[in-house]
């Protein structure tokens, strides 16, 4: 087995350090640590920087270094906002759910919630913020648990690439309220059909 890198070396570090951060990051905002972790998140931001200023030889290595990058910048953009709605006074994308109360008797219509469509979910964060805020409201009121805003940006873009993946160019989520009960369905659009 060759050799592996500096670059190769690096990457395995900085993808330990994340999962590490993220788990501190999850940690904080559970109440199980005092403060944030900077220290964490500098050893990682320092590696980003290395090597999105240095020069990556190989095409594999190129994609995974950019694949760390993106996750770490949409992680930092999570917890930059929770923090900012923790020091605001804001429930935030972090904050804990309500005790819940018994589920009233809804009436059987069906409500839309908030309706949207992605070619490319992370390019497009203030519309997944929005679909995100919009179907953890809906959760709440359900008496429903919220779900961590990176496990939702990985589903809408799971779901956008399988969608994509048969053919459509766009896909459209919808959060709606019936009976009582979230749904939140994604379908393929295509331009010819709208």
């Amino acid at each position: 087995m060759p050799e592996l890198s500096e670059v190769q070396k690096d990457l395995q570090v900085l993808a330990a350090g994340l999962k590490q951060l993220e788990a501190e990051y999850n940690m904080f905002f559970a109440g199980r640590l005092p403060r944030p972790p900077w220290e964490t998140r500098n050893r990682v931001q320092a590696l980003v920087k290395k090597w999105d200023r240095g020069y990556i030889q190989t095409a594999a290595d190129r994609f995974q270094f950019e694949t760390l990058q993106r996750r770490f910048q949409t992680f930092v953009d999570l917890w930059d906002r929770g923090l900012r709605s923790r020091e605001e006074g804001r429930a935030g994308p972090f904050a804990a759910p309500p005790p819940r109360a018994p589920v009233r008797a809804q009436p059987t219509d069906q409500r839309i919630v908030h309706v949207t469509s992605f070619q490319d979910p992370m390019r497009e964060m203030d519309k997944l913020h929005s679909l995100y805020d919009s179907l953890m409201d809906a959760r709440r009121e359900a008496g429903d648990d919220v779900v961590p805003f990176h496990r939702f940006a990985a589903l809408v873009k799971d779901q956008v690439a399988k969608v994509k993946s048969g053919g459509a160019e766009e896909v459209a989520f919808r959060v709606t309220v019936s009976e009582g009960k979230v749904n939140f369905t994604a379908r393929g659009k295509n331009e010819d059909k709208g």
